[in-house]
């Protein structure tokens, strides 16, 4: 068996699913009672997903509509496990026959083959392809629906692509509505263009191009953590490697902490509005493994598409001799757009943990009620 398929302690997703195969889904096990909930809830999520600019972006576009199986009841959670799904409909698994006993490089198929033999599912990467993110977007949409409840709000967004970086900083809500906007999910509107402009000459070349998300939460309360080994930072961190392209995480000033003086990377303490704040936020809103109660920031780096369309060498499998392969198919050109959202998914499934974990959020939440 696949091993290593959930994620949380009280608020635990378990995700299924191939690229081609009948469907991708999640199951979600300690959502608290009484938090409504709809189909229609996970289409917007969903739609994120997929900029509708579709020269940077795969030409498989799935038209992801989700079903709710389990745990729902007169629109609102039961407090049962939740099973939720997306059908695969746009699969072409013609593409992966010619080589599926050449390894492509940089994907998992040689550790997957050595693992798993020929019970392996190569097709468009089985269960290892990006694909089965579709779940975990499915999960951050029921964690974030939660945070919400607590005014707890996760945004995430591309900060790089290749070579091209926005440093501009907006305020919260214009990072959200630009973000929204631009097709690369930068809220920098004049970087996001020149980002688009690297990810269409990499494709032109036959080739791709990576970038940087940055993930920001705000209103997350002091406290929340499990030192020493399943601190915030490492379970956001092991979290955020679930997800195949991500090859880095730091957190606030993170590697650049490394060329500080102690007197410079220190957060110095200051009293506003009768609340303790921090003048700087180096550490990124946690501190000794515990949420400080300040804005959570945190960067991950997602590498190139290995998918590309220049000519490779490898190996094959069945005679044990190089060889060379074209990757034929629909592929991205650069993963970052795509994984924006499933970045801002999985901070928001690992905070929902550890909240439910801290008992700030309870297992049934209490009904609002309705003004006279």
């Amino acid at each position: 068996m696949l091993a290593g398929n959930s994620l949380g302690k009280e608020f635990v997703i378990t995700t299924f699913g191939e690229s081609h195969g009948k469907n991708v889904g999640i199951l979600i096990d300690g959502c608290p009672a009484g938090l409504p909930l709809s189909e229609e809830a996970f289409q917007e999520e969903l739609t994120q997903r997929i900029p509708a600019q579709t020269d940077i972006v795969s030409t498989r576009v799935e038209k992801d509509t989700a079903k709710i199986l389990s745990g729902v009841f007169n629109g609102k959670t039961t407090g049962a496990p939740i099973t939720v799904i997306v059908d695969n409909k746009e699969i072409k698994t013609s593409d992966y026959e010619q080589i599926r006993n050449l390894p492509r490089p940089s994907h998992s198929d040689y550790p997957a083959y050595i693992r798993y033999g020929n019970f392996n599912d190569y097709r468009g990467g089985g269960r290892f392809s990006g694909r089965v993110t579709v779940a975990l977007i499915l999960a951050g949409t029921i964690a974030k629906k939660l945070l919400e409840q607590y005014n707890i709000d996760v945004l995430a967004y591309t900060t790089s692509i290749g070579k091209i970086r926005s440093e501009k900083k907006f305020s919260f809500a214009e990072t959200r509505r630009n973000r929204d906007i631009a097709a690369t999910r930068c809220p920098d509107l004049i970087c996001a263009k020149k980002m688009e402009e690297a990810i269409i000459a990499a494709k032109n070349a036959s080739d791709s191009v990576g970038g940087i998300i940055e993930c920001v939460t705000t209103n997350m309360p002091a406290g929340i953590g499990e030192p020493l080994f399943d601190t915030l930072d490492a379970e956001l961190a092991k979290a955020l490697f679930g997800i195949s392209a991500v090859k880095g995480v730091e957190f606030g000033a993170g590697f650049a902490a490394a060329e500080m003086l102690g007197s410079q990377n220190n957060d110095e303490y200051t009293v506003l509005n009768g609340k303790v704040r921090v003048v700087t936020n180096n550490a990124g809103g946690i501190l000794g493994g515990l949420s400080s109660g300040m804005p959570i920031i945190l960067r991950v780096v997602i590498k190139p598409t290995p998918s590309i369309s220049k000519e490779q060498k490898t190996v094959d499998f069945s005679t044990m001799e190089n060889a060379t392969l074209i990757i034929k198919g629909r592929h991205d050109p650069c993963i970052v757009p795509k994984a924006v959202p499933v970045v801002e998914a999985v901070v928001a499934v690992t905070l929902t943990d550890h909240l439910i974990r801290a008992g700030y959020i309870p297992k049934v939440l209490k009904e609002k009620k309705k003004k006279e």
